[in-house]
C-alpha cells in the first residue's frame, strides 16, 4: 500500500481497497454517535419512575437539542478552519465521559430521585448535545466527499443504535421487571453498553478509519482540492500534505463556493431535512409516552412503539440502496416529505379512537419514511461538489437536521396543551 502514502498531482484513478471495512466502521461510528442518547430515550420509564413530575422524556430532549444545534451552528460556520480529526475524537470522548458520568450519578445517589440528581442528569445530557454536534457534523462533512454508501452506512448505524437499545430494553424489562430494582438494573446495563461503544468509537476513529486505503484516497483528493480539515487525519495515516509541491496546484484549484452560496443552491435539501425531523420529533418520543392512553400492553406499550419506530427507521435507511426505488428528484423528495404531515391528524385521531394495532402501524410508517427520506437527501445532495464544498454542505445539512429536531421537540409540547395536561 506504499503507493497510497503519496499525494499525487494527477487525477489518474488509484486502486483503493478497504471499502467494505470502511462501510462497517462508518456503521459503528454512526451507532456510537447516537447510542448514548437512544439509551436515554429508551430508559425513559426509569426516569419517569424517579422524576414523575418533571416530564423527563420531553425535558431531557429539550435540554439536549439547544446545545446540539447551537454548537453545530458554530462549528458549521467555522467548518473550513476546524480540524476534523480533533473534532470527531473530542466528540466521542465527550460522549464517553458523559455516559460514564450518568452511571456514577446513579451509583452515588443509590438510584434516588430529587431535583439535584435531575439537574446533574440534565447537565450531562447537554454534554451529549455538544458531543453530537461535534461528531454528527464532523462525520457527515467528512463522508460527504467519499462514497455515498459511507453516509448511508453511518446513518444506518444511527438508526441501529435505536433498534439495539429498544431490543435490549424489552429484554431487560422481561428479565428484571419482577425483581427488586429491576428498572434500575436495566438502566445500568444500558449505560454500561453505551459507555463501551463510545470507547470503541474513539479507538476505531483514531487508529483504524484514517488508515483505510479508500479513506486515504478520498482525503488525499480533498486535500488536492484545497481542504485543510483533513490534514491531521492524513498525517495520522502517514501522509503529509505540506510538501505536496503545491506550486502549480494552487493555480488550478477551483474557487470554493461560500457557505452562503452552498446554502442557496441547496436550500430545498436543507428544508427537506428540517421538515423530516420537525414532523418526526413532534411525535417521537414524547407523544408515545404521554399521549397514547392505556392499552392491553400496559407499561410495555410505549416501549413496543419506540421499538417499532426504530426497527422501521433502520429498514428505511437501507431501502435507498435499491436504485430503482430511491428518490433522487428534488421535486419528488419535497412532495414526499410534505405529504408526511398527514401523520399529525392520523396520530391524533388514532390516539383518540384507534386501538394499539393501528398505532403500531402508524409509528412503523413514521420510522420507515424518516429513515428512507433522510438517506435519500443525504446521499443525493453532495453529488458534484469538490471535497471542501461537500464537507461544508454536509455540515450545513446537519444544522438544518438538528434545527428540525429542536423545532419538533418544542412543538411536541403542544400535544400536552391539546390534551389538557397544562
Amino acid at each position: 500500500m506504499a503507493a497510497m502514502d503519496v499525494v499525487g498531482s494527477n487525477e489518474t484513478p488509484v486502486k483503493v481497497e478497504g471499502k467494505r471495512l470502511a462501510i462497517l466502521v462508518c456503521w459503528i461510528l454512526g451507532f456510537g454517535s447516537l447510542v448514548s442518547w437512544n439509551s436515554m430515550l429508551t430508559i425513559g420509564d426509569y426516569y419517569y419512575a424517579l422524576f414523575p413530575d418533571y416530564h423527563p422524556s420531553r425535558v431531557l430532549t429539550l435540554v439536549y437539542q439547544p446545545f446540539a444545534l447551537g454548537t453545530m451552528a458554530i462549528l458549521a460556520y467555522n467548518e473550513s478552519r476546524v480540524d476534523t480529526r480533533k473534532r470527531n475524537i473530542a466528540g466521542y470522548i465527550l460522549f464517553f465521559l458523559c455516559t460514564l458520568a450518568l452511571i456514577l450519578v446513579d451509583l452515588a445517589s443509590s438510584g434516588k430521585g430529587g431535583v439535584g440528581n435531575y439537574i446533574a442528569i440534565c447537565v450531562f445530557v447537554a454534554g451529549f448535545g455538544v458531543a453530537d454536534a461535534h461528531v454528527q457534523g464532523g462525520m457527515v462533512g467528512d463522508l460527504a466527499f467519499m462514497e455515498p454508501e459511507f453516509i448511508q452506512s453511518f446513518f444506518a448505524g444511527l438508526a441501529a443504535s435505536g433498534v439495539l437499545t429498544s431490543g435490549l430494553r424489552l429484554m431487560t424489562k422481561g428479565v428484571f421487571d419482577k425483581s427488586s430494582n429491576g428498572l434500575r438494573k436495566g438502566t445500568m446495563l444500558f449505560l454500561a453498553i453505551s459507555t463501551f461503544f463510545e470507547f470503541l468509537c474513539i479507538l476505531l476513529y483514531a487508529f483504524v478509519f484514517a488508515k483505510l486505503p479508500i479513506v486515504k484516497h478520498y482525503r488525499t483528493k480533498a486535500a488536492r482540492e484545497g481542504s485543510k480539515t483533513v490534514a491531521s487525519d492524513l498525517a495520522a495515516a502517514g501522509i503529509h500534505t505540506e510538501t505536496n509541491g503545491t506550486a502549480g496546484i494552487d493555480a488550478k484549484l477551483p474557487t470554493r463556493l461560500s457557505n452562503k452560496e452552498l446554502l442557496l443552491k441547496n436550500i430545498d435539501y436543507a428544508l427537506d431535512l428540517f421538515l423530516i425531523y420537525v414532523l418526526t420529533l413532534s411525535i417521537f418520543p414524547g407523544f408515545l409516552y404521554e399521549n397514547t392512553g392505556k392499552h392491553q400492553l400496559g407499561s410495555w406499550y410505549p416501549l413496543v412503539l419506540i421499538a417499532m419506530y426504530n426497527v422501521w427507521d433502520l429498514i428505511g435507511r437501507y431501502i435507498p440502496l435499491i436504485k430503482s426505488i430511491k428518490i433522487e428528484s428534488r421535486k419528488g423528495l419535497m412532495i414526499a416529505i410534505l405529504s408526511r404531515f398527514l401523520f399529525i391528524p392520523a396520530f391524533y385521531f388514532t390516539a383518540k379512537y384507534g386501538d394499539q394495532g393501528w398505532m403500531i402501524m402508524l409509528i412503523s410508517l413514521l420510522g420507515l419514511t424518516n429513515g428512507y427520506l433522510t438517506v435519500c437527501v443525504m446521499t443525493v445532495a453532495p453529488k458534484g461538489y469538490t471535497g471542501p464544498e461537500a464537507n461544508a454542505l454536509g455540515n450545513i445539512l446537519v444544522v438544518f437536521l438538528l434545527g428540525g429536531i429542536f423545532a419538533g421537540v418544542a412543538l411536541d409540547w403542544l400535544w400536552l396543551i391539546g390534551n389538557g395536561s397544562f
